[in-house]
């Protein structure tokens, strides 16, 4: 049993951490710069975004590294830099970890290459397996518990990044973003999501859904994985509210209220970790982690329950036709 395993059997439902990318925004991160090289140029943020996140009650924060692999450092010359970049940001994450006064788990944060597969693109199969070793190795030598394969939406790329777990011994867990009418951008619906995960090189801790188009979205996504797939241990890290553009600003609506009552819905959803993602805040967790604290348990919610109390679906599933054919759905964005 590892880490990540031993802790839910303990604990029962753990607290993954809020956004890094927008907190990092508000330390001073510019539009278009690497966060990822802030691990080596301003480790002292890194390690207080983390510390805010302990101290808010989270039992699991994610290495800054979301774009670490070589394909989206090379935008910013930095290929050369993968395992420097992984390898300092699991330190500082297990240095704030390790210095915390209850066990708190570091997952090493990894997220598409930004690449499209062969034949819609050029990137192989096994160019993307070398690519999610090359950071998986960095982030093993730094201290991750598990890697942490988010915000993925093709099969490909999250059976390659799996296989990257296997070759260099770690436990993973996977989470796809369900943003284009209930599926991921390349068709991957929530229960299949489950299905897939049969097929990986080894057998994930966890798989879920993250960041998306909001947090009615998500939960009607996780909705249909623990349908499907009772017997999985499941993750729910959603934005922050829906996404508003305001100016040349992207701002998320969620209260620490909101947020509270998403985390109390995940859990009746059959949710094991929960978190927030884009949008999320120190407050919005603190919040959360209250809510779950004295959450007692309630009736399984209905799609039609999120809505009423966390807002209106923004990319909903859309109704079959008599064209699509039994069982398919379109998928077109709609709302």
């Amino acid at each position: 049993m590892n880490r990540l395993e031993d802790l839910l059997a303990r604990k029962g439902t753990l607290l993954a951490d809020g956004a890094t990318g927008t907190n990092l925004f508000d330390m001073g991160l510019q539009s278009g710069d690497p966060p990822e090289e802030w691990n080596i140029t301003r480790p002292d943020d890194i390690r207080t975004l983390h510390r805010r996140f302990v101290e808010a009650g989270a039992d699991i924060i994610l290495t800054n590294t979301f774009g670490a692999n070589r394909h989206r450092l090379k935008l910013h010359r930095f290929e050369d830099r993968v395992h420097e970049f992984n390898a300092a940001a699991a330190r500082l994450a297990r240095e704030v970890a390790d210095a915390a006064d209850r066990e708190v788990i570091v997952g090493g944060s990894i997220g598409p290459t930004g690449e499209l597969f062969a034949p819609l693109g050029a990137l192989t199969y096994d160019e993307a397996v070398a690519a999610f070793v090359e950071q998986a190795e960095g982030l093993k030598v730094g201290g991750a518990d598990v890697l942490w394969i988010e915000t993925m939406s093709a099969s490909e790329e999250m059976k390659a990044a799996a296989e990257a777990a296997a070759k260099v011994d770690m436990p993973f867990v996977v989470t796809a973003s369900f943003d284009t009418a209930g599926r991921t951008m390349m068709g991957l619906t929530p229960a299949g999501l489950g299905a897939l995960a049969g097929e990986f090189a080894c057998t994930p801790v966890a798989y879920g859904s993250n960041c998306g188009v909001g947090a009615s979205d998500l939960l009607a996504a996780i909705l249909e994985i623990t349908q499907a797939h009772p017997e999985a241990i499941v993750i729910a890290k959603a934005n922050c509210g829906i996404p508003e553009i305001k100016g040349d600003e992207v701002v998320y609506t969620g209260t620490p209220d909101l947020m509270g009552d998403y985390a109390r819905l995940a859990m009746d959803a059959g949710a094991r970790i929960i978190g927030g993602c884009c949008g999320t805040s120190f407050a919005h967790l603190a919040a959360m982690r209250g809510a779950i604290d004295a959450h007692k348990a309630a009736a399984r919610p209905s799609v039609e329950e999120v809505v009423a109390r966390i807002g209106p679906l923004v990319s909903p599933p859309a109704t079959p036709t008599a064209e699509d054919g039994a069982g398919r759905r379109r998928s077109r964005r709609r709302g």
